[in-house]
């Protein structure tokens, strides 16, 4: 501090030095420019007792300012900042909808990419079974995310074995050795791998239901795998053995894994039922592949035939990116998605409404959502006018910083067009049980679209040709820990 004193009657010699020869209206001038001058010199080392000063008087001690303290200290900020003229009947109809079905419910879990990813399938297994509400196991697909994810670090451990444990790529992988959220890649590479089961043949736990936790102690669990892998290898282990160990560790997840989610079906026998529960055919045997194969018949290829498009202002459009560790099976598919202009990512996806087909949709569902009607408005809550201030980023801004990011997976399926054909509104199935929202559902204001929705998984069919030359590209790699790993739950 005695430093910054002895700088400043420095500056201040020099001030006033060159001060007369000045007129009085510079001379002024000058004055307050330096006043300012030291007035941030000071402030940007520390809260000197002089700032906190300044800073208690700029807080206002009106009648008004009391009451509105009082109150907001009192209340939830969403009920207070709730726009009261923007709380009108929602607005349900939509010109391009695509037919519904039973909804869903992920429950305390953050499975939401899964629910969501099987939804397409679930839709082709309904119409060629011949039945309504039919639903997939969740939890059997669940185990095996979590039985390949974890496969995923501890491999992952031994090929950065080299590295520093404080570097940053072994940081985040201890921070993040497994998780509940996920991606559509995710939903592909299981389906694919492990295939598919009816849900009264695998039903859901208490822990597939809660998971938050089992995750804890499944984490600690891999985490002291991975610090054993460590100094095996620094005591001189090789790759062979390490692998080799870590298979054996292996075992004790898998132990916990059916402890909590159940034994996966090798084989199972099963018939569509009707509403009253009878069976509509002989039941016949099956495995989780074979029954994938026929009730869903696959005419293409979930990762190859599928593109995921994402709007990130925050880098260049036209350009295909590929996250690096985004993925749920070592050997599966990293995310890897074209980034585009909302202009052109939105008729990409009213093409595929308009042909019936449902879409993987994400988005930050947090930001702006009235919880009691399922509308996603920019203009539902106006919290600056209640505490003081503005709120002005952008949505690039907002990703740069880490204050908004893809949260949640729904599918999309409704879009209401104007005469022009452009978008005013968009809806989505959720997961989260059919009480939630609208009957369900959630509708977003082409506004809201523009500003938190962040991609979608769409059949390259209904992408135009300037598209699916971006994905001829070499991929630009990034980083796990960029804004855009974040994993849906």
């Amino acid at each position: 501090m005695w430093d910054l004193f002895v700088i400043l009657i420095v500056e201040w010699t020099n001030i006033i030095i060159f001060a007369t020869k000045m007129s009085d209206i510079m001379k002024v001038r000058l004055f307050i420019a330096a006043t300012l001058f030291c007035g941030f010199a000071t402030a940007q080392q520390a809260i000197t007792p002089e700032v906190l000063s300044e800073l208690e008087k700029s807080s206002n001690t009106t009648p008004a300012e009391r009451a509105l303290r009082n109150a907001i200290q009192s209340n939830a900020i969403n009920k207070m900042a709730l726009v009261g003229n923007n709380q009108q009947a929602l607005d349900t109809w939509f010109s391009v909808e695509v037919e519904g079905s039973s909804l869903s419910d992920q429950a305390s879990s953050g499975r939401c990419w899964l629910f969501t990813g099987t939804k397409v399938l679930r839709q082709r297994a309904m119409k060629n079974l011949g039945v309504e509400g039919f639903m997939f196991s969740h939890v059997y697909s669940f185990f095996y995310d979590q039985l390949e994810k974890a496969n995923l670090f501890l491999q992952s451990i031994i090929d950065t074995r080299k590295q520093d444990i404080d570097s940053q790529q072994v940081q985040w992988l201890m921070q993040n050795p497994i998780g509940d959220g996920g991606t559509y890649t995710g939903v592909a590479d299981l389906v694919t791998k492990y295939g598919l089961v009816p849900k009264d043949v695998m039903q859901e736990t208490y822990v597939s239901n809660s998971t938050s936790e089992f995750n804890g102690h499944l984490k600690r669990k891999l985490r002291e795998i991975a610090i054993n892998l460590r100094e095996k290898s620094e005591a001189g282990a090789s790759v062979k053995q390490l692998e080799a160990y870590k298979v054996e560790q292996m075992k004790d997840v898998y132990k916990m894994l059916t402890l909590a989610y159940g034994e996966p079906v090798k084989e199972f026998t099963w018939a569509p039922k009707d509403k009253k529960g009878k069976l509509l055919r002989e039941p016949k045997k099956y495995t989780p592949m074979s029954f994938y194969k026929e009730v869903c018949a696959p005419e293409e290829d979930l990762n190859a035939d599928y593109v995921m498009l994402m709007n990130d202002p925050s880098r260049p459009y036209n350009k295909v990116y590929e996250i690096d560790m985004d993925r749920h099976l070592y050997d599966g598919h990293n995310w890897l998605y074209v980034n585009l202009d909302i202009d052109d990512l939105a008729p990409i996806a009213i093409a595929s409404l308009q042909d019936s087909v449902p879409m993987y949709f994400s988005c930050d569902v947090g930001k702006q959502l009235n919880r009691s009607n399922g509308l996603l408005d920019v203009n539902n809550y106006d919290y600056g006018s209640l505490l003081g201030t503005t709120f002005g980023m952008n949505k690039k801004q907002r990703i740069q910083t880490r204050d908004s990011g893809s949260s949640h997976a729904m599918t999309l399926v409704a879009v209401d067009l104007d005469k022009e054909g452009k978008p005013t509104k968009w809806k989505v199935e959720n997961s989260w049980g059919p009480t939630y929202g609208y009957s369900g559902y959630l509708i977003m204001t082409d506004e809201w679209f523009r500003e938190y929705m962040f991609r979608v998984v769409v059949n390259r069919k209904y992408c135009p040709q300037s598209v699916l030359d971006i994905l001829k590209q070499k991929p630009i790699r990034l980083p796990a820990w960029d804004p855009m790993f974040m994993e849906e739950e």
